[in-house]
């Protein structure tokens, strides 16, 4: 038996506002619906953070619909948990919903088990870190569960560990229940598989299947985890997406020419037009001389951009030192500011992406809500 194990797929996404962004993550999506399918496997799971925002667009939603019926059509369940980007903190019946209402998919988020096909799954949506201690009896619950269950069982959550990301983290592998064999992770958004010795199965995140605003502009690859399950132990496959490529250089000012020179060679060589990051360093930076440069770029690749690297006495510089996730960093920062990592968390996750759309009707009535539970707690 095998299984798909997919997440983060924030459909709808436009990066840097480009269509053609919006349509590489549908690309990258139908890819892994169709080996799914091509690869006959039992079920699949979606790990959370199906859409990039709570309110997607009319393409997105059909996006998911069709992947779905296809599943259908092939006699392969599908079931799902919901992350921060699904839920919207309005009071409001998240989109993904109506797929568990037309029976395309079964959603499994409020942490009651299920066994299909002799496997037990249970899942949980999007927990705040300040909400876990609430969830601990609940968790416990599904571990009993899982211990009195004779085959596989599974465990869906779109949570951060903190053993694998200190600022994404909002539990710990110890919090995790033991029993399960398999855990199928999403949130963060590289690929990272783990076995931890106090849990029962490997912890598993296939990563986003896109590369997404919140990672910047890097090299990387991109996919999903195919289990197999057909003996004692879960034994995942991590499956490699053909996303578009990304190349991020750094490069002296005084060597720029070459650089350019070097990535127009990579770039000859690809069957997409990519996206490119020039990090440039050095004294007396000529910014005429570096348009000059960047316009023999443009041409060839779908967006560029170029940094300048200012350098802070030492021989490394900030962004050599930058974090994996801006996001991470945003939160580190906001931390300092606030002094609270659950103030900054609501002011970086729930506040900045509504007021950096232009949703300020939502964003103000989320800022009632919190005010509204803190005289509650008071």
């Amino acid at each position: 038996m095998i299984f798909s194990h997919i997440s983060d797929t924030h459909l709808g996404l436009m990066q840097y506002g480009l269509e053609e962004r919006e349509n590489d993550i549908y690309s990258a999506f139908n890819e892994s619906i169709d080996t799914s399918i091509k690869d006959h496997v039992d079920f699949v799971i979606f790990a959370g953070d199906i859409f990039h925002v709570p309110n997607p667009s009319g393409m997105a939603i059909i996006q998911m619909a069709n992947a779905l019926k296809r599943l259908k059509q092939n006699q392969i369940e599908s079931f799902f948990v919901l992350g921060e980007h699904d839920i919207s903190r309005i009071r409001s019946t998240p989109i993904p919903y109506v797929y568990h209402n037309l029976d395309f998919a079964r959603y499994i988020g409020q942490g009651r088990p299920i066994v299909h096909k002799n496997v037990l799954i249970a899942g949980f949506d999007k927990i705040r870190k300040g909400e876990m201690p609430r969830y601990y009896d609940k968790l416990a619950q599904v571990d009993k569960a899982a211990k009195e269950h004779t085959g596989h069982k599974i465990l869906v959550m779109h949570q951060g560990i903190s053993e694998i990301n200190k600022f994404a983290g909002e539990l710990s592998s110890t919090d995790l229940p033991k029993n399960f064999t398999y855990y199928a992770m999403g949130h963060l958004h590289d690929q990272f598989l783990k076995q931890f010795s106090h849990l029962s199965g490997p912890v598993a995140y296939p990563g986003s299947i896109e590369t997404t605003t919140s990672e910047g502009i890097k090299e990387t690859q991109k996919g999903f985890y195919e289990v197999d399950i057909s003996g004692n132990e879960a034994m995942p496959s991590w499956i490699k997406l053909d996303t578009r490529p990304q190349i991020s250089q750094k490069t002296e000012f005084d060597m720029l020419e070459r650089a350019v020179s070097e990535i127009l060679e990579k770039v000859s060589k690809l069957a997409r037009k990519p996206i490119v990051e020039i990090r440039i360093s050095g004294d007396n930076i000529e910014s005429d001389l570096v348009h000059a440069q960047m316009a023999r770029l443009a041409p060839h690749t779908l967006h560029y951009v170029w940094r300048l690297i200012q350098n802070n006495g030492t021989s490394s510089s900030v962004l050599l030192d930058r974090p994996s996730s801006i996001d991470d960093e945003l939160i580190r920062l906001a931390t300092n500011c606030l002094g609270k990592n659950e103030l900054a968390s609501f002011a970086i996750k729930d506040l900045l992406p509504l007021l950096s759309s232009n949703k300020t009707d939502e964003a103000g009535h989320l800022v009632v809500e919190r005010f509204e539970q803190f005289k509650r707690s008071k």
